[in-house]
């Protein structure tokens, strides 16, 4: 089975790469970006096809190791 982690700052907490790479684009002349947010994203394979018991294995991942939930906040898609 396959999944997607996608792990973002909270909307609270101030993104500097975000607004790094959000000037870049302007000065590159790309029109029409009004913000970026920067993230991460992990895509994983996991044994089995539970999708309730992969989905538990990730949001322990995700609170142990992937994610540093007090800044930031994570999303499990599957394939």
């Amino acid at each position: 089975m396959k999944a997607r982690v996608i792990v973002t700052l909270k909307s609270a907490v101030l993104d500097p790469q975000g607004k790094a790479i959000e000037g870049a684009l302007r000065s590159l002349g790309v029109n029409g970006v009004q913000s970026v947010r920067q993230g991460k994203v992990f895509d994983v394979e996991l044994a089995g096809n539970d999708q309730a018991t992969a989905e538990a294995a990730l949001k322990e991942a995700c609170e142990k190791l992937l994610a540093n939930t007090v800044i930031e906040t994570y999303r499990i898609e599957f394939a």
